[in-house]
């Protein structure tokens, strides 16, 4: 089940990205680190907007149809490093 998936892999890079805001925000990061974990956040910041994207796409297709409901597949490509 692709959709299912699909929303897994957005709560756990949900998950993902508030264990590294509460990481950052404690202060204990050498600048090194500090700079993988920013880097790690806006990757995890575009997948999450991409998913919540192709979502509000779905909705907006499922409110338009008159007459009959019906769900439209938007997969977006995946990234080259996923």
């Amino acid at each position: 089940m692709a959709t299912k998936k699909k929303a897994v892999d957005f709560e756990q890079s949900l998950a993902a990205l508030e264990a590294l805001v509460i990481r950052m925000e404690k202060g204990d990061l050498s600048l090194e680190e500090s700079l993988k974990a920013f880097e790690d956040g806006i990757r995890l910041t575009r997948e999450c907007q991409s998913r919540l994207a192709a979502a509000e796409q779905q909705v907006h297709v499922l409110m338009e149809e008159q007459g009959e409901l019906r769900l439209e597949s938007f997969d977006t490509p995946e990234s080259d490093d996923e």
